[in-house]
Parts: C-alpha cells; structure tokens; sequence
C-alpha cells in the first residue's frame, strides 16, 4: 500500500543522469519547470513530454518506477482537473443540472493536470538519480552566493534534505503501524470519510512519536561525531562540472528556446 510510493527513494546506477553534477541537475530541473510553464498548445506539450521520456531513457530508469511518483498526489491532480472542467467558460460541450462541462475548461483541466504529472515527474528523476549527501552538496553550491546577505545556506540545504530522506522511511514506519493495527481488528477501509479520518487517529500518535524518536537519535548521532555545520568541512568528492554537464545544460537551454519560439514566435497547435 504506502510503501509502494517511492517519493524520495534514490535509485542507485550508472548511466548518464546518475553521472551528471547535482548542481546540473537541480537547475535543469528548474529549467524544465520553466519548460512546462511555456507550453500552450499540443505541439510544445509534445516536446516537453517527448524530452521528459527522453530523460528516463538516459536516466535507464523503470518507466513504472517515474510513472509511481504520480500516486501520492493523484487526488489532487483529479481535483485539479475537475475544477477546471466544472467552472471554465465558452462553448458548452455537455450539461447536467448544475454541472457544465465547456470546450475551454476542458483543456485547460488538461494542461493543467499534464503540468502537475509532468512537474512531479522531473522531481522524482532528480531525487532517484541523486543519492541525499549529492544532493545536499549540489543545493549548498547553488545557494553558496546567498550567505553573503545572510542566507543559512548549509543548514537550508541539510533540512531540505534530511526531510526528503525521511519521506520513504515515515511511509514505511505508517504501514508498519497500520498493519500493527489491522491485527488489533482496526477497520480503515470502511465506512465514510470522515469515520476513516477518526480511524487514523490511532496511526498518527505511534507515527509522531517514531518520527521525534528518530530526529533525535539523528541529532545525537550528528553531535557524537562532531558535526558543525559548513564551515571549514572538507568533502571526499568535491563538485567539478564534466563535459557531459554541458551537453545537458545544452539540451536544456534548446528545449526552453523552443518553447519560447512555440509560445511568442507566431507557431501555434491548438490542443
């Protein structure tokens, strides 16, 4: 059940992804978000979902294992949809009562809910091709330049981090306790929603009370070996940027400048 989410999970390998320099990939994430934020007609979506699959075949990662990803936040994907359908305007495809369907609503629910899918799978490429200490170095690099206006950059980057690590390990700990529960006779899949709610109350006490007994065994685990933050820490590998950075800053900057020519160059697909 929860521990078929793999939000979090870092996917050992060797391909090309997994080889590229964390601060490559955290900004071609972002780059990709930005992607995904320009495309506005059928053609541009193709593109950003043609190089996402692109990546994954790269990356030598599961295509079921990326496709997962989406199941945490289904229900808000469906919502999403479901809100714009419901309440867009224009020429009305289908009505029942007080529901009303639209041609416009229904493509931006569309658009809408391919950018959610498509923003929660480049996440989780990220997080599967970049173990958790690449990663917290690769967010301390990027954000390095703001420490001189004050900004914790080290100890951003360690939160960020840590609470991404702890997502796969709480979920594991919650189906643990829920099995636990279910051979004490509780029920959580009957009834309705708000008799489910009460019915996880029981889950939510053992699950705090692990999650504060693990922080602070990690606190005391960091302290015992002398942990201090940032300053004056040395790394066994440092960050250097390779050849293969630049082709997939490259790539990157290729597909933004195309959804740019797509969006303002008079090119257009309607979806």
């Amino acid at each position: 059940m929860l521990a078929d989410i793999s939000l979090g999970q870092y996917y050992p390998g060797n391909s090309f992804i997994h080889k590229l320099d964390p601060r490559t990939k955290i900004l071609s994430a972002l780059a990709y978000i930005i992607a995904v934020f320009l495309a506005a007609d059928s053609l541009s979506y193709a593109a950003v979902i043609g190089f996402l699959f692109v990546v994954i075949a790269f990356s030598r990662l599961p295509v079921l294992l990326v496709v997962k990803s989406i199941k945490p936040l289904w229900i808000i994907i469906l919502l999403t949809l479901w809100i714009h359908v419901f309440t867009g305007q224009g020429e009305v495809l289908w009505s029942w009562k007080y529901l009303t369907v639209t041609k416009d609503g229904l493509a931006m629910g569309i658009k809408m809910s391919l950018r959610l899918i498509l923003l929660l799978m480049i996440s989780s490429i990220l997080t599967f091709t970049t173990s958790p200490i690449v990663l917290t170095d690769g967010i301390e690099a990027i954000l390095k330049p703001f420490k001189k206006i004050g900004v914790p950059a080290h100890e951003l980057a360690m939160m960020m981090t840590i609470a991404l690590r702890f997502i796969p390990t709480l979920l594991e700990e919650t189906d643990r306790i829920m099995k636990a529960q279910t051979a004490r006779g509780a029920d959580f899949a009957s009834g309705n929603i708000i008799r489910r709610a009460k019915n996880m109350l029981p889950i939510l006490v053992p699950l705090f009370i692990s999650a504060f007994r693990r922080a602070d065994e990690l606190a005391v685990a960091m302290e015992a070996r002398c942990y201090r933050g940032g300053e004056g820490r040395t790394r066994m590998h440092e960050l250097a940027y390779q050849q293969r950075d630049m082709m997939a800053a490259c790539s990157i900057a290729v597909l933004i400048a195309a959804m740019a020519i797509l969006k303002w160059g008079g090119f257009s697909c309607a979806i």
